[in-house]
């Protein structure tokens, strides 16, 4: 087993195709069923059960995936830790929840950016628990979520401290209102955001009875209904602050323990903190000679 059979089997299982795995990686088909089949002599085990359209893992090769990426990566970060001179350069794979884009890291990316043209950043976003998979599968470099997380193959770095508001639309005056508004239903981000889970956790402890949630993948698709009335969310203050102050929609202050909540930079423990990476986080935590200004 080595790394381009870990690879190729990565690409086959992905794309569902030995054909398609064979295209990616600029190759013949017939190397790829080769590869994979010498894979499959080597441990013993079936990886792949064929059928009509492609193929799909067996559990064997579910339970290697996770292995896979994490390998690659090792690989990656021995390369580029030996080309590290200290000066950042090369590329930065960063993930972020949307309202974190929103509010705070469009002057971050540009400054970091001016600072560091050598660095090559690549941003994408998600709820918590896409972006704390991602990282878990060294898809990622860090991400900004929301806290708390607990994992053990990850640690966190405290960034922004952000206030939780309940957003409605004008016609609703107070908390007391929502009690009234018949088929109360939730506008938010898709399941695994933790913004989400604690509005329902807060509508539920008030005994509303709340409509399925309408999920939006757009922080201004979530914002453009609740101001039309189709329902609540919940978001950072800043977030909402320039739609509130047009009185396009209604925000509402949220008990403490639920209205606090810690941004956090993840990063896989044993991944290699690299110069750009290490520079990155010392602008995001507004760091001067090495301490941290409190966030």
């Amino acid at each position: 087993m080595d790394l381009t059979d870990l690879k190729t089997f990565e690409a086959v299982a992905r794309l569902g195709s030995m054909n398609k795995a064979a295209a990616e990686l600029n190759t013949v088909q017939s190397n790829i069923t080769a590869r994979i089949r010498a894979l499959e002599e080597d441990l013993g085990l079936a990886l792949f059960e064929r059928h009509a359209r492609g193929v799909a893992t067996t559990p064997a090769g579910q339970r290697m995936m996770p292995f896979v990426g994490r390998i690659a990566k090792l690989v990656d970060d021995a390369r580029a830790a030996a080309r590290d001179e200290g000066e950042p350069a090369g590329t930065l794979m960063l993930g972020s929840l949307e309202t974190v884009m929103a509010t705070r890291l469009s002057t971050l990316l540009t400054d970091f950016a001016r600072r560091w043209p050598q660095v090559q950043l690549v941003v994408s976003s998600g709820n918590t628990a896409k972006l704390v998979s991602e990282v878990v599968e060294c898809k990622l470099d860090g991400a900004f979520v929301a806290g708390p997380v607990t994992h053990p193959e990850l640690e966190s770095v405290r960034v922004f401290t952000e206030e939780l508001v309940l957003v409605a639309s004008p016609a609703v005056s107070s908390l007391k209102d929502l009690a009234r508004i018949a088929d109360l239903k939730t506008v938010v981000f898709q399941s695994g955001c933790s913004y989400r889970q604690r509005l329902e956790a807060f509508l539920h402890g008030r005994g509303l009875v709340v409509a399925r949630p309408l999920e939006f993948g757009s922080l201004d698709a979530i914002l453009s209904c609740v101001a039309a009335g189709v329902g609540v969310t919940l978001l950072p203050q800043g977030v909402v602050a320039q739609a509130a102050a047009a009185g396009k929609v209604s925000v509402h202050r949220m008990p403490a323990g639920l209205a606090r909540v810690q941004t956090l930079f993840v990063r896989r423990r044993d991944g290699h903190v690299s110069s750009a990476l290490g520079a990155f986080l010392a602008m995001a935590q507004g760091t001067r000679n090495g301490k941290a200004r409190a966030a």
